[in-house]
């Protein structure tokens, strides 16, 4: 049996910086030390985890000296829950720490000179931003120490919440949310007190056995709610009980939805969902545009500050009217149908067949009529013989899961060469490095970050890119 090693603690390191993944940089001996929970101006003493080649991982274990940028988080599960990393941290050094992060990204790994990068955009609100959470059901529960050590419901092994950061089996139980609105909080709460009332099995992740798995809460700026239910197997009395219940403690839900998902993985892409009560899709607001959001369907996750994305998105663009425009990833067709008033014509490739239907959908709700909108993936879609039929792209807008763009598609672009691209990314490493492929043909006109995750690392970034 391989012997755990064990590592050191590093007594009173200062962090300096704030790096990947977000996370505190400090340094010991010339060795850069990754360091969670911490801020730049810190001294602690810091446990290592790892080591490797070029760096060590560690967790603080005391703090001697505060930084004047550290504030007291918010949220009781902060540290532990892993959603939202900065929040000892100022807004204001949010936004600083994130500008900078697109800087070094950009020329780290792209590997390019850069125009000046436009100031962040905030965002408006810094708590109840969020449009979707998903929470897990475990039988496997992480107990923090704030935990009752007292009989009842503190005793359960049973939790409805988020995953613990590296440990997949265990699961926080949540009792209150700031990402979303009420009655998110309610309705997560009410539905773990309906199972635990009712003895249901909570799932093993280890095992992969039991009964409830997932809860996906999805809101709109209209007020529209929906539920998604994920069961590991069909039990149709167990799960028209639960159902019911939740209809009638929630009437006012816009769609109540569940799926059975046997599978090793929580994705529900690939899966039939099956409608128990309402519409089977929300309503969301753009401008002037209305959106309807099924329960597969990606849409931005800060819904107030998706106008202002879009309205950078149309600029970057500099439609005349007359231009062919290629959205890839285009999901249920948001930015397609946003620019559409503004170009001849607006192509839109997504993989899910079920986001184009409503892509397809939200056109006609507009009254839009240039836009086409197809399924499949970009590599396979874009061959000669569809570019000879559609027409060659003057721009290309892409906006690509958190991977990036496959280096198959960057080759199709730099063979179409689009007059201009203006790539939307949520993952400035992959976005630095997909550009970076293209930089010997097109050269970086604008930046714009726009923070569409306050107390997060993560950032959504604009780039026009123009052919040289």
């Amino acid at each position: 049996m391989k012997r755990k090693i064990e590592y050191p603690v590093l007594e009173k390191l200062k962090v300096v910086n704030i790096g990947a993944e977000g996370k505190a940089i400090a340094k010991s001996d010339g060795l850069v030390v990754f360091v969670t929970n911490l801020v730049p101006g810190d001294v602690a003493d810091i446990k290592i985890k790892s080591k490797h080649k070029n760096y060590l991982e560690g967790y603080p274990v005391k703090i001697h000296k505060f930084s004047p940028k550290r504030i007291n988080p918010f949220c009781e599960y902060f540290g532990v829950c892993g959603g939202c990393k900065w929040q000892q941290l100022s807004y204001g050094e949010q936004l600083k720490y994130k500008q900078k992060q697109v800087a070094e990204s950009l020329k780290r790994i792209g590997k390019i000179d850069l125009p000046k990068i436009n100031t962040i955009i905030p965002s408006e609100k810094l708590i109840n931003y969020r449009n979707k959470l998903e929470y897990a059901f475990s039988d496997h529960r992480w107990f923090t120490d704030n935990d009752a050590c007292g009989t009842g419901e503190n005793l359960t092994r049973k939790a409805l919440g988020f995953h613990i950061p590296e440990m997949f089996n265990r699961v926080l139980d949540i009792k209150k949310c700031y990402l979303q609105e009420e009655p998110s909080n309610k309705i997560r709460n009410t539905i773990r007190d309906y199972a635990l009332k009712n003895n249901l099995d909570f799932f093993n992740h280890k095992k992969k056995q039991g009964f409830l798995r997932n809860l996906i809460i999805r809101n709109t700026t209209t007020g529209e709610w929906m539920i998604i239910l994920s069961f590991y197997k069909e039990e149709k009395k167990v799960i028209e009980r639960l159902l019911r219940y939740i209809s009638h403690q929630f009437p006012d839900i816009t769609s109540i939805m569940y799926v059975i998902n046997p599978k090793g993985n929580d994705i529900i892409n690939d899966l039939s969902v099956r409608l128990y009560k309402g519409r089977n899709y929300i309503t969301e607001e753009v401008g002037n545009l209305k959106f309807k959001i099924g329960p597969k369907s990606f849409f931005q996750p800060n819904a107030e500050l998706t106008y202002t994305l879009y309205k950078i998105i149309l600029s970057f663009s500099g439609l005349r009217g007359k231009e062919i425009v290629y959205d890839l990833y285009s999901g249920i067709g948001p930015i397609a149908n946003f620019i559409s008033n503004h170009c001849q014509k607006v192509i839109g490739i997504e993989s899910i067949p079920e986001a184009v239907e409503d892509a397809k959908e939200n056109s006609k709700i507009n009254n839009i009529k240039n836009t086409e909108f197809i399924a499949g993936d970009v590599i396979d879609i874009l061959t000669n013989q569809f570019v000879m039929n559609k027409g060659n792209p003057d721009v290309v807008i892409a906006d690509p899961p958190r991977s990036g763009m496959h280096g198959k598609v960057i080759d199709i672009l730099l063979s179409l060469k689009p007059e201009k691209i203006v790539y939307v990314s949520c993952n400035t490493a992959t976005q630095a490095r997909d550009i970076n492929l293209l930089a010997h043909k097109y050269q970086i006109r604008k930046i714009q970050p726009v923070d569409m995750f306050p107390h997060t690392h993560h950032i959504e970034n604009i780039i026009l890119l123009e052919i040289v």
